[in-house]
């Protein structure tokens, strides 16, 4: 039995954060009910590539739910939604701004019907303030909250990151704010609003600049793999490529000292603390750069791992997904039926990771099941 067996969820949304967020929980066990326009959701269309005409951006977040087809501009079918959310736990929607207050279906409204509702809106930039009625994709947001400008090169333009970490991470709130909703209706008997934002997100990835802006009251500088305030903590060139060093404090960098032949930096007032060793950054980089292209990638791994030092190389995505250890952890699991891989739920209970039970929907593939289910049940 997995954590969620027995609770409903009905996502309207589209896209990738409000699909994620329903995906997490329909990983978890719950019965996910995905309500899409006659035309599907917009990400079906999100290519090429298509797999089977269908975008790879759809099928990384719709695995394991079952599929409805509504026109939610005629009103029988919104007065047909509004009696169905009777049965859910958990609404997870990502419209527009607005529309489903235009339609009769806010929070206000569901909640008054349906008092257990647990109702989760995701929105561009938050629930209040003078752009919550903006509407909003991730290379806006990553923008407009300062990521780009913490992502590439010191000096260089603005980079996106190169996923999409507001929207999956996104979900990933809202998924946790429906677990927390679903607790507290265990002790209340009542549900609740949930709200969570691609902003908010992005603002919460950048806490640890944002903590060492305040504390310093300058703006952290950009760097392509490495840390202002942690020394050496970056990727160095070898002959045969990259490979990433993280000494993270003093007796990781004694170690790392003693590794590049240099026992003597662990006494070294210049670098016997990682503030001083952030404060002599420059000569210290300029010491490990000359010293790290005197032999290959593998040999300085293995050398380094021998002595203790946390490192690794920079692998391509092919390189990351056919490691041994990847395929251990069973992270990467076929969809039922087709000879398409996706990525699992990056979760195990008592040791085993949920499987994906049942490939992407249709458009409208469980209309008839569903609405038998609801008849049934009135």
């Amino acid at each position: 039995m997995l954590p969620l067996d027995g609770i409903r969820v009905v996502e309207i949304a589209q896209n990738l954060a409000g699909p994620m967020a329903a995906e997490i929980l329909a990983h978890m066990g719950a019965d996910v009910i995905k309500v899409e326009r006659p035309e599907g959701d917009d990400a079906r269309k999100w290519g090429p590539p298509f797999w089977k005409g269908v975008s790879p951006g759809f099928l990384a977040v719709n695995a394991n739910k079952r599929g409805i087809s509504l026109d939610l501009k005629d009103p029988q079918a919104v007065a047909w939604l509004l009696d169905f959310l009777g049965s859910a736990d958990v609404l997870v929607q990502n419209l527009r701004p607005g529309s489903l207050e235009e339609m009769g279906l806010g929070p206000d409204v569901l909640l008054a019907r349906h008092p257990r509702l647990i109702y989760c809106s995701v929105w561009a930039f938050g629930r209040s303030g003078p752009l919550k009625m903006k509407p909003g994709f991730e290379p806006m947001v990553q923008a407009f909250s300062g990521l780009m400008m913490m992502n590439g090169d010191e000096g260089g333009p603005p980079t996106r990151i190169g996923t999409s970490v507001l929207d999956y991470g996104t979900g990933m709130w809202a998924a946790m704010g429906a677990l927390a909703g679903l607790l507290q209706r265990q002790r209340t008997g009542r549900g609740c609003v949930v709200d969570a934002s691609l902003f908010e997100t992005g603002l919460a990835w950048l806490k640890g600049h944002f903590a060492s802006y305040r504390a310093s009251g300058e703006v952290p500088e950009r760097h392509r793999t490495g840390s202002k305030r942690v020394v050496p903590f970056q990727g160095f060139e070898t002959k045969t490529g990259t490979i990433i060093v993280a000494a993270g404090n003093d007796r990781l960098f004694a170690k790392l000292a003693g590794v590049v032949g240099h026992p003597e930096w662990g006494e070294d007032p210049r670098f016997t603390t990682n503030a001083a060793r952030v404060a002599n950054k420059s000569a210290l980089l300029a010491e490990l750069d000359a010293i790290f292209l005197t032999r290959t990638k593998g040999e300085w791994i293995d050398l380094l791992e021998a002595g203790g030092v946390p490192c690794g190389p920079i692998h391509t995505l092919p390189e990351a997904v056919t490691q041994p250890q990847t395929e251990a952890i069973g992270i990467i699991q076929r969809l039922p039926g087709d000879d398409y891989d996706v990525v699992a739920l990056p979760l195990s209970f008592d040791g085993a990771r949920p499987t994906i039970r049942r490939a992407p929907p249709r458009i409208g593939e469980h209309d008839a099941e569903i609405r038998q289910l609801h008849a049934a049940r009135r």
